[in-house]
């Protein structure tokens, strides 16, 4: 093993092994949560759905990293590549939708209790479903080329021409069907995103609102002691500013090795990094800015 290898391997191992820790941490207090009161919020589904998104990531690209820097021949297969990818890329486009669904709904929820934000604000965990089905259906379609033009190294004719993905291979598509899930997706990222913005926007003037009346009303020794509401409020920012670095990171370098003829391993260790790090990352976020930890280590 030679350390361009030895360093992916590094690189991989301290993120899949606290990513799935994290993940698992969030899916099952979200899961416990509810039990402890008698209305359930649509946060916890969403946190729930996050973190299974997020787990599919890191498996998926954990699998498929494992048959690369092992150089396990024939480990995954034509089908077994298929699944991996498909799934990775379906789960990195669920990720997107969640968080921005997650976003959307903490600001509607901070803001002024008009008749329209209260007409918005989904009221119970029912509510937020379709929003997720809608999320399933988008992305499993928006996907779903790659089933036909991933291939494994074994079945692969090697005068076709295709893209090294980490052990599987991506055939050259048609232009316009290549164009026409590339508009997708473009039009999903840009959708999703700019809701993004608008939430992340929001938030960031009510905390600020609050912030100067906090210091108008109470010294700063009290205004250190935050709602409930405001803690939340500045998770979901922090998790939005993580999401945006990996993601526009991500998408330059992909745009970069896309368009370049050379695939050093050192594009590939940065990009592992990158689409393991918010998946890892994510659940840190909001575990160490969860108020409603320690009230379910309490009722332990």
């Amino acid at each position: 093993m030679n350390w361009n290898n030895i360093i992916h391997t590094i690189i991989f191992l301290s993120l899949i092994g606290p990513g799935i820790l994290g993940n698992t941490l969030i899916f099952l207090k979200n899961l416990y949560m509810p039990t402890l009161r008698t209305e359930k919020k649509p946060l916890d589904l969403i946190l729930i759905h996050l973190a299974f998104s997020n787990m599919i990531i890191i498996c998926t690209t954990g699998i498929r990293d494992i048959a690369t820097v092992f150089y396990f021949r024939n480990f995954l297969g034509d089908i077994g590549c298929k699944v991996v990818v498909y799934l990775a890329r379906m789960a990195r486009g669920l990720s997107i939708c969640t968080t921005c669904l997650l976003s959307v709904v903490q600001a509607i929820t901070i803001s002024s209790s008009t008749t329209l934000w209260t007409k918005l604000k989904p009221q119970t965990a029912c509510q937020v479903l379709p929003f997720l089905l809608v999320f399933w259906i988008v992305n499993i379609l928006v996907s779903s080329n790659l089933l036909s033009y991933i291939k494994a190294g074994s079945a692969l004719n090697r005068s076709v021409a295709s893209t090294f993905i980490g052990h599987c291979y991506m055939l050259q598509s048609r232009h316009i069907i290549k164009w026409l899930f590339l508009s997708l997706m473009t039009l999903r990222d840009v959708i999703f995103q700019s809701l993004m913005g608008w939430s992340s926007g929001s938030m960031a003037l009510h905390l600020y609102k609050h912030h100067k009346r906090v210091l108008y009303l109470y010294s700063s020794r009290y205004a250190n002691n935050s709602p409930p509401e405001i803690r939340a409020t500045w998770s979901v920012l922090i998790l939005m500013t993580c999401f945006l670095f990996f993601y526009w990171v991500d998408f330059i370098l992909s745009f970069y090795t896309g368009f370049s003829v050379t695939h050093d391993s050192s594009s590939l260790n940065i990009k592992t990094f990158l689409e393991l790090g918010y998946a890892s990352f994510s659940p840190y976020v909001l575990i160490s800015r969860d108020v409603r930890v320690p009230n379910v280590l309490h009722a332990y």
